[in-house]
């Protein structure tokens, strides 16, 4: 009887032990998981900061009329009427 009792408890013991390390809810899989809460919070911190450098720009463009001109030229190419565009292409490099 003590042989079986013991033969048991080893048995939970190991395969706690497999749990634990290598299982569903492993210290490993743990690990990665903290991994990736840190990672995803670093990621939201500079999306926080990238969304906020957005709304201060829309926030310029709908107030700021030479904002929103700037903003035409520069990413529209547009030019104001009798206004001669120069496109400078620069010579590749050998």
């Amino acid at each position: 009887m003590a042989r079986i009792t013991a033969f048991i408890l080893i048995f939970l013991i190991l395969w706690l032990q497999y749990h634990v390390w290598y299982g569903e809810g492993s210290l490993q899989k743990i690990e990665q998981l903290h991994k990736n809460i840190a990672d995803h919070k670093k990621q939201n911190a500079q999306l926080k900061k990238q969304n906020l450098r957005l709304k201060k720009e829309i926030s310029l463009v709908r107030n700021e009329p030479k904002i929103l001109e700037e903003k035409a030229r520069e990413n529209l190419g547009f030019v104001k009427q009798d206004e001669i565009f120069y496109r400078i292409i620069p010579a590749e490099i050998k």
